[in-house]
């Protein structure tokens, strides 16, 4: 097994486009895209300080560019390929002022992503997304100034590891999946509950 490391504004479509190509004539051929990327943001939609610029950044890095990618992916996937998209407990949940912005971007993509699936099932190609909560990462830790609010929305009163993301994942891109597309798997700690 090998792997590489490929660089890519994810704000740029044409990017994702190129990311897409890259890969595969790297490694030949293209089985599974896991969509993973995000920008957060935008404030209160009502506020004199929305920047109209990063909102753009938002849509392009959690809508944009995930559809661009997709669309450049589906050619090359085999019949029975994967698609996975992250997307986030706010696509259903807003949960807190400040995320409409956020909250409409990934609703976007959970849509797109359920026509998707109905348009590449002839091929056997599921589409899928995976709604995570709260997870520990470098750009919202467990134990950081946000936790106090976070921890008492989800049920199970922690935030999510990397590693139970990565676990939804697998599944959805693995042979027991075959007859799942067009869902939408929280992994979220009870956040939607």
């Amino acid at each position: 097994m090998c792997a590489a490391a490929f660089q890519a504004d994810q704000a740029d479509a044409t990017q994702a486009v190129g990311l897409v190509h890259s890969v595969v004539e790297q490694f030949g051929k293209l089985n599974i895209l896991v969509n993973n990327a995000a920008a957060g943001g935008g404030g209160l939609i009502d506020s004199e300080l929305v920047d109209q610029a990063a909102i753009e950044r938002q849509l392009a890095v959690n809508y944009t560019s995930v559809v661009a990618g997709i669309q450049a992916a589906f050619p090359l996937l085999p019949d029975g390929g994967r698609i996975v998209s992250i997307s986030s407990g706010v696509g259903t949940r807003a949960g807190f002022p400040g995320m409409a912005y956020y909250t409409g971007s990934k609703s976007a993509l959970e849509g797109f992503s359920r026509g998707a699936a109905r348009d590449l099932a002839h091929r056997g190609i599921t589409v899928n997304v995976i709604q995570p909560g709260f997870v520990d990462t470098e750009g919202n830790p467990a134990d950081g100034p946000a936790a106090s609010m976070f921890l008492p929305t989800t049920a199970m009163g922690r935030y999510g590891r990397p590693e139970e993301i990565a676990a939804g994942v697998v599944f959805l891109a693995g042979p027991q999946a075959s007859y799942v597309t067009g869902a939408v798997l929280s992994i979220d700690g009870g956040y939607s509950a």
